[in-house]
């Protein structure tokens, strides 16, 4: 087998052991547990060592020679010595963290002389020797944040349940992965990763009308973005924490977290989407200067972009996704025939993002059809928005198909196209995402 074969059959064999050691190896990580205790080797834990056997079909002592066992921590081979077989996995400790030999394994301190300074260095040794392992390998850190960025993007044009089922299978690999060992940085690239797809579990539940467990993803994306320290994450869970308190209700609250997300300096188009979602909740409260404003910082925010998104797709603010919420916030804030010129321009002159925020562009135009007295415009540019599968009604898109049911009530909108229009909104939000998820589950 390759150095690359084994990785791939040593992550199949960890993955199918829920209750061991996580393990993410790539060829690299492969190379450095043959060539332990070299220089450039490290030193693979006893778990893997238990994997790499069972993947060889042999004991862990044929993996072992005599300077890999001069070089063990005493507590590994105390084990050793007691277990000759092809599944060595110790018993899962208090904490799931690997344990420490040099701590849970102390050597007697000597009362003094030269012993107590070569124990002393011996302990260090070791301590050593159990920092430099890990379960996972920068390869293989690289491909999880690739994966990640492949979720983002596959949500645009993608069934939204099984893009959920996706992310939450690559989220429970992270998160194994951080109940092992391994060195900061690479615990400091995992609670990244781990941030980032909490943070899309947190949109896509609220894309799905659950807007509880949404709030509870954005939690935990918060707090891997504050054990990461890392800005990005935490503008752009700050950003899906006001998209989940607008569709709540918390008007307030979604500005909060916009601002704040402001606050944090971060490369790519999150600062042109915090801004938007600003002045969306300020448009809903009627707050038109206010959305002006906001709206004003988000064309600034383009023009002073610098860098690109960190993993873009669904955390991304191109063009069009800044036209819709621009045309919607015009569209509260009395001025249809401003929301008409954008959403227009938007599906002419932009390309496409995800088929929600084409949806709402298209709605934000039937809105305004509506309020310009025009129940034809609003009939056919909603055409896209009804021909899409059940599936793909976010609740998003439903609430706001909903919202162009009450002007079409007013007298001076009663006809056939008109009660035509309702009916087929009814008949629109009755058959959604949320529900074909809740069927489907």
């Amino acid at each position: 087998m390759s150095q690359q074969e084994v990785a791939d059959q040593l992550n199949a064999l960890a993955t199918a052991r829920p209750h061991g050691e996580a393990v993410a190896a790539d060829a690299s990580l492969v190379g450095k547990w043959e060539k332990w205790p070299g220089p450039s080797g490290r030193r693979p834990t006893l778990a893997t060592l238990g994997l790499l056997a069972e993947l060889y079909r042999c004991d862990v002592e044929d993996l072992v020679d005599f300077e890999d066992r001069r070089r063990l921590p005493e507590g590994e081979l105390r084990i050793l010595r007691h277990v000759a077989h092809a599944a060595i996995t110790p018993p899962a400790p208090a904490s799931p963290a690997v344990t420490n030999p040099a701590v849970t394994n102390p050597a007697p301190e000597p009362a003094c002389g030269s012993d107590l300074v070569h124990t002393a260095a011996v302990k260090s040794s070791t301590w050593a020797s159990w920092a430099e392992t890990s379960n996972v390998g920068d390869i293989a850190l690289e491909q999880l944040l690739h994966d990640t960025r492949a979720i983002a993007a596959d949500y645009l044009t993608a069934d939204p349940v099984a893009l959920f089922i996706r992310t939450c299978a690559l989220r429970d690999r992270v998160f194994r992965l951080l109940e092992g060992h391994q060195p900061p940085r690479q615990s400091t690239e995992l609670y990244v990763a781990g941030g980032y797809l909490c943070a899309l579990l947190a949109w896509m539940s609220s894309d799905l009308g659950q807007l509880r467990d949404a709030d509870t993803q954005g939690r935990t994306a918060w707090l891997c973005a504050e054990l990461a320290d890392h800005n990005g994450l935490r503008a752009w869970t700050l950003s899906t924490r006001s998209k989940v308190a607008f569709w709540d209700g918390r008007l307030r609250d979604a500005v909060n977290y916009a601002r704040q997300g402001a606050l944090y300096t971060a490369p790519g188009t999150v600062g042109t989407l915090l801004a938007c979602q600003e002045a969306d909740a300020w448009s809903v409260l009627g707050a038109r200067d206010e959305t002006d404003t906001a709206l004003q910082r988000a064309s600034q925010a383009r023009e002073t972009q610098r860098g690109q998104d960190d993993i873009g797709g669904l955390f991304s603010c191109p063009p069009l996704r800044h036209a819709n919420y621009a045309s919607a916030a015009h569209l509260r804030c009395g001025d249809p025939q401003r929301a008409l010129a954008e959403a227009t321009a938007a599906l002419t002159q932009q390309a496409g993002h995800a088929y929600g925020t084409v949806a709402q562009v298209h709605i934000s135009a039937a809105g305004a059809h509506l309020a310009l007295n025009s129940p034809d415009g609003a009939a056919q540019a909603l055409q896209p928005v009804f021909a899409l599968p059940p599936e793909r009604r976010l609740a998003p898109v439903t609430a706001r198909v909903q919202e162009l049911a009450r002007p079409l009530t007013q007298t001076r909108l009663v006809g056939t196209v008109a009660r035509s229009l309702r009916q087929r909104i009814e008949d629109f939000a009755l058959d959604s995402a949320s529900r074909h998820a809740l069927t489907t589950s």
